[in-house]
């Protein structure tokens, strides 16, 4: 499976702010984008949508800065994928031809195991793992 540097860079950030979380302490985007080597000009458009999904708030001025909306445990790599690559989740395909209800039949059992997948990790899973940490499904 590819994931886009947008679905990438959005679970980098979600990660590095559920290490940092604590109460209403917010991190700065010069720093974000430092850490986890993201472009910051880009970054601000990221943590706008991020933040329009609900998945983190932010805090103007010159003490300004981001954090996580909600505790890392509540927020689940599906949640994220609504977020930021909306498409990956949608299950859309036709009826057509002969064969179009058994392929159809196929695909949502297919979604609904995808989806069950991503609602089982969290972003506090991805915090908390090791380098190189492989994840069973």
């Amino acid at each position: 499976m590819k994931a886009s540097l947008k679905l990438e860079y959005s679970l980098r950030v979600l990660s590095q702010l559920a290490r940092r979380h604590r109460g209403t302490a917010v991190t700065r985007i010069e720093e974000l984008a430092k850490l986890e080597d993201i472009p910051a000009n880009y970054l601000v458009q990221l943590l706008n949508e991020l933040r329009e999904g609900g998945l983190v708030v932010s805090k103007r001025g010159k003490t300004g800065g981001y954090r996580l909306a909600k505790d890392a445990e509540d927020i689940s790599l599906k949640q994220v994928l609504a977020v930021v690559e909306p498409e990956l989740v949608e299950t859309k395909i036709t009826l057509k031809g002969a064969s179009g209800p058994q392929v159809a039949a196929l695909w949502r059992e297919v979604s609904k195991r995808f989806d069950k997948s991503l609602t089982g990790f969290t972003v506090a899973q991805l915090a908390l793992s090791e380098s190189g940490t492989d994840f069973e499904i």
